[in-house]
């Protein structure tokens, strides 16, 4: 299967105390795999993805990653199991396992992880 393109912008589009409308973004985003860093918590991120497609296997060494969903359906694969999530489920991935995801209708969800992450994963 062909690599999906990926746009993703990790630069911090909110400020504290600032409304974020992700209806507005949803509604806007015309691109099949979207990821925006919404808003900084702490040493944290509040990251949206506007996805339909699958991304590529990687793991994070130092962080884990929480996955929500809002609309759609999210598996996200590891090794040795698939979880499907629908609207208003999570799921954490711990630091080091390797994992993907993959949306085979367009999903829209958020996702919270350290600020220092890098989203393509370390490895």
């Amino acid at each position: 299967m062909e690599r999906e393109i990926y746009n993703i912008d990790t630069s911090i589009r909110f400020d504290p105390l600032e409304r974020i409308d992700v209806g507005a973004i949803d509604a806007g985003c015309k691109e099949r795999w979207f990821n925006t860093s919404l808003t900084r918590v702490n040493d944290s991120v509040v990251r949206l993805g506007i996805i339909e497609g699958e991304f590529h296997w990687h793991s994070h060494r130092e962080e884990d990653e929480f996955f929500y969903v809002l609309s759609g359906r999210l598996l996200v694969d590891l090794e040795e199991r698939s979880v499907e999530l629908g609207p208003n489920q999570g799921f954490t991935v711990p630091r080091g396992v390797v994992h993907r995801t993959r949306a085979p209708e367009r999903t829209v969800m958020l996702m919270v992880e350290g600020a220092g992450v890098v989203p393509t994963g370390d490895e």
